[in-house]
């Protein structure tokens, strides 16, 4: 099975990435995560994204607040598909983060999942492994009806109460 690999800008948005972590592990996916700046390692996150193919990854989640650029410069230096997960600071409510990551121009795609969004960005990411994967899918496939069932649940509750 192929890797996922989370990468954050600074070790401060571990708060929100790792709700993606658990995510992925919870459906038995390989994740590694790491720390590394669009702006204060630039080679690093290059390097990175250039040789994920090849060590095994078959995703790449960028979570990044204010400017925002992990994930277009990680997605400019792959093929792999790169999910940019914008994280809220205190200045914008993350509103910059969202717009830096998913504005990104003609030829480097970054598909991107709402601020704080680290389980939609995970699961988005089994989706896209699930692809290839029959046994990630049959496992998504389960999770969404058990979310069904939940749901009919709650509405079955609310209407015995009304």
């Amino acid at each position: 099975m192929k890797k996922v690999a989370v990468i954050m800008g600074s070790d401060s948005d571990w708060g929100v990435v790792k709700a993606a972590v658990e995510t992925l592990k919870g459906y038995g996916v390989p994740v590694e995560a790491h720390v590394m700046s669009a702006h204060r390692t630039p080679g690093l996150a290059a390097a990175f994204a250039g040789s994920a193919r090849e060590k095994g990854f078959g995703v790449l989640i960028a979570a990044a607040g204010k400017a925002a650029h992990l994930a277009g410069v990680l997605a400019a230096h792959t093929t792999l598909p790169v999910i940019g997960l914008p994280v809220a600071a205190a200045q914008l409510d993350g509103l910059d983060a969202l717009l830096a990551t998913v504005q990104m121009p003609s030829g480097i795609p970054v598909a991107t999942v709402a601020i704080d969004g680290a389980k939609n960005a995970a699961l988005l990411a089994v989706q896209m492994l699930a692809i290839e994967d029959e046994g990630l899918a049959d496992r998504l496939a389960a999770a969404k009806r058990e979310m069904e069932a939940g749901v009919v649940e709650k509405d079955r509750k609310l209407q015995e109460q009304y």
